[in-house]
């Protein structure tokens, strides 16, 4: 094996133990609900923790990438993957033993949701690590051919949601109760595969040096390229983060800082939800301004509408996936069933996506993502009224899955071509913007609207039901949120079985209609992006652009035309 395909397999290797760790928490959700006593909320924090920490570790190793290295930035996101295996399957230690108080149950409960989120927090770390270092890597060693090649590396990610989701859908049919401990601490442990072998095909790697670094273009020129107000994106998503982790273990930025009375009084003027976010932006201007005064560029303008449709992206993409395996469980009333309509849409994501140059060639990136919007958009609506019938939530699935494939990697593409300056900052920043603002806003809110849409249904249909099983717990959509007490459910199950099946049925179709919401999503992106191509249509069509000197040829990208970057 040459040392260039080495290096290839071992950043695409890298990718597929990110994947990994995603698939296996979607496929046991529902384990980790039942033995902590979770709520679809917390459920949704847990798996925003494994998105948003993305954010942290990509921006700053970005920023620091090429004077540390490629491969001391890839021993830190081994060692990540690593620890948040083994904190995760030692999350159970904290449980109370049976018999034990009420109280011992709770806090053993709440012990053990705080070590999966923790676990969960450094296993995103690692992955925003992995980021930070395969998409420059690919865009530098393929620098000729950068959307075609950086979909080929982005296979890596449904790849590993679908090789991941076999083994792990495989664990739970076979006969496997001798094992000790919890079968979920054993799925785990498959992470554990690719985080090897990737480790022993980048070990003694030498890297390339960075396409801007390469061609001179200064540290300060980077930093200009991704500007004052992009500045201001991030830091309002980091600090939003940072709450979130604060959130987990009941407290919040603004008491930490004394400006919870602020919230307060925001709060009584029906802001409600909003109020936390207009003093999380007063912070984040703080940053922003010393930046601006520093840097005093704006940054480039397309490149903010391109961080902004990420929020929308990255929420339809990963949110759904993050959910829809938990999602179509209920739907369809099989543990398997729902897993598998994630595994499935990730198998067609991974045959197409080697196929990306060709179709980007013929209609360009932005044309490839304006299409694929409208498709993701159908997709969703028609998964959101598919009913119970397993042939047509399937074929809705197919539509869907159609839809995100080239989202990811195609964005990527585009900043890559339009932003060669921006080096790794703007590659990996748009990827750390899409990962944290679905880590913060994106799953929460959309666990959140489950428990609400659950609730309000339950009140209308079944207000018996609704008064055995609803509790009100601290929410992202106000200073409460109802939803369903899993321990009350399972009580429920035993006392009176026959309500207990209205309640699955009613939590099937409130569930699913949630996908209907999210297809709005994608509605406004496929907008943004045909007000994009009629921009570039404006300006002569779209043009890949290239450092000077780098030598490229026309036929060679898939995106447009080279201008050469003065």
């Amino acid at each position: 094996m040459n040392k260039q395909l080495r290096l290839f397999l071992g950043c695409f290797i890298a990718l597929v133990a990110t994947a990994f760790g995603f698939i296996v928490r979607a496929l046991i959700l529902k384990d980790w609900q039942s033995q902590f006593n979770l709520s679809y909320e917390q459920l949704g924090n847990i798996q925003g923790a494994g998105l948003y920490p993305f954010a942290i570790s990509i921006i700053l190793f970005s920023l620091i990438v090429d004077k540390i290295g490629y491969g001391r930035t890839m021993v830190f996101a081994f060692a990540c993957h690593t620890v948040s295996a083994v904190l995760t399957i030692s999350a159970p230690m904290f449980l109370a033993a049976e018999g034990a108080s009420a109280e011992a149950v709770a806090h053993g409960q709440q012990m053990g949701y705080w070590m999966l989120y923790v676990a969960t927090f450094i296993f995103a770390l690692g992955n925003g690590t992995v980021e930070a270092v395969i998409n420059p890597v690919v865009a530098t060693v393929y620098a000729r051919n950068k959307t075609h090649w950086l979909n080929i590396l982005h296979a890596g990610w449904p790849g590993g949601l679908v090789f991941g989701g076999l083994l792990t859908i495989g664990m739970s049919v076979l006969p496997l109760t001798s094992l000790p401990g919890s079968l979920w601490q054993w799925q785990v442990g498959l992470v554990l595969i690719p985080t090897i072998l990737y480790g022993v095909l980048l070990l003694g790697q030498k890297f390339p040096v960075q396409e801007r670094v390469a061609a001179g273009v200064s540290y300060r020129d980077m930093l200009g390229e991704f500007g004052a107000a992009s500045c201001l994106i991030v830091c309002f998503l980091l600090i939003r983060g940072v709450d979130n982790i604060l959130g987990v273990f009941d407290t919040t930025l603004a008491g930490v800082i004394g400006a919870s009375g602020l919230i307060d009084t925001l709060s009584q003027h029906m802001l409600g939800f909003w109020a936390h976010a207009i003093v999380h932006l007063a912070i984040a201007l703080v940053p922003t301004i010393l930046f601006a005064l520093w840097i005093r560029r704006f940054g480039r303008p397309m490149f903010v509408v391109l961080l902004l449709i990420m929020f929308l992206l990255a929420t339809t993409e990963l949110g759904t996936d993050t959910w829809i395996a938990s999602i179509m469980t209920s739907v369809l009333a099989n543990p398997q069933a729902g897993g598998l309509v994630l595994v499935y849409t990730s198998f067609i994501m991974f045959v197409l996506r080697f196929f990306a140059g060709p179709i980007v060639h013929r209609i360009s990136p932005l044309g490839l993502l304006a299409t694929s919007a409208l498709i993701a958009s159908i997709g969703l609506f028609w998964l959101s009224n598919a009913g119970t019938g397993v042939v047509l939530v399937f074929i809705a699935a197919t539509c869907y899955g159609l839809g995100k494939t080239f989202f990811w990697p195609t964005t990527l593409g585009v900043v890559s071509e339009q932003y060669p300056k921006g080096g790794a900052l703007l590659l990996n920043g748009i990827a750390g913007v899409g990962m944290i603002a679905v880590g913060v806003l994106g799953n929460p809110l959309i666990g959140a609207i489950q428990d609400r849409d659950l609730s309000a249904q339950l009140k209308t249909e079944q207000p018996a039901i609704h008064a055995e099983v609803i509790v009100t717990k601290p929410g992202i959509l106000g200073e409460s949120s109802e939803s369903v007490d899993p321990a009350r459910s399972d009580q429920l199950q035993k006392d009176h079985p026959i309500q207990y099946k209205e309640l699955e049925q009613i939590t099937a179709t409130s569930r699913q209609s949630t996908l209907g919401k999210i297809a709005f999503l994608p509605a406004i992106m496929f907008l943004s992006y045909l007000g994009l191509i009629l921009y570039f249509r404006s300006k002569g069509g779209y043009k890949a652009e290239v450092l000077t000197g780098h030598g490229a040829k026309d036929e060679e990208f898939t995106g447009g035309v080279e201008g050469p970057v003065e």
